[in-house]
């Protein structure tokens, strides 16, 4: 299912031993714009302290309670690795995150022709060799992950001018994968909203807050318009690539 992700923010998180606090934020990767983490606000409970939660021990959300279940006690949650969110996320502060978890992380089997798959179950040599492998690797210095929250607001270009900017993203819940993004044309097409998706952008320019679009404003203003109220089906999916042309992810 198709969710905005500023629809979640806020949701209760559900620990198996009672409630731990809200979703803050969500950090992506800028290369295959896979969910790499939900970051927790635990609030009252650990004196506003935020953790970051694996994907893999992220449950179904309850939409009609607006909670977020996570196969975790409050107990490991407490007692899992401080996050600073001041400064980018590390891979020193991954990795020690997957060695708490005893998960394989996931910059050791995903390449970005591997978006979405599910990755087999490796043997305990499997596991050691990987872990020393990566103990051994240089420190990697640009590992993309961005938050959701920094990325909305961000402008929008077509190849031939400004068409807006990011209002919200789209997240697919079961995948943990950004869809698309909401572009607010209100400084161009007031009250107009029209969905990207990520494979149709040529270049994110992070320092300047800007994402450039392989596509022309004439396009962008002559595209299907996306209606918030409405539920992002498949229907609407078909009608939006069938628009731009472009191969469809699902077959």
């Amino acid at each position: 299912m198709l969710r905005s992700t500023q629809e979640l923010f806020g949701y209760k998180i559900k620990a198996l031993d009672g409630e731990i606090g809200k979703v803050h934020d969500f950090y992506f990767d800028d290369q295959t714009w896979i969910v790499r983490y939900m970051v927790a606000d635990t609030g009252g409970w650990l004196s506003g302290r935020k953790v970051l939660i694996l994907p893999s021990l992220l449950g179904q959300p309850d939409w009609t309670s607006q909670n977020f279940p996570v196969s975790l006690t409050k107990h490991e949650i407490e007692k899992s690795p401080d996050i600073n969110l001041n400064k980018p996320v590390s891979r020193q502060h991954e990795t020690r995150l997957y060695e708490y978890y005893k998960k394989v992380p996931y910059w050791l089997y995903f390449t970005p022709q591997e978006a979405g798959a599910v990755p087999p179950v490796p043997s305990s040599k499997e596991v050691e060799s990987m872990q020393k492998k990566n103990k051994e690797e240089k420190e990697v210095k640009d590992y993309h992950l961005r938050s959701i929250k920094e990325v909305i607001g961000y402008d929008i270009e077509a190849e031939d001018g400004g068409i807006g900017h990011v209002e919200d993203f789209v997240m697919e819940d079961v995948v943990k994968m950004i869809r698309y993004m909401i572009v607010d044309t209100k400084n161009w097409l007031p009250g107009r909203r029209v969905l990207i998706s990520p494979e149709w952008i040529k270049k994110v320019s992070w320092g300047a807050k800007k994402v450039l679009l392989d596509m022309t404003r004439d396009m962008v203003e002559k595209s299907p318009e996306f209606d918030p109220s409405q539920p992002i089906n498949r229907k609407v999916e078909e009608r939006l690539y069938d628009f731009y042309g472009r191969p469809k992810y699902w077959i």
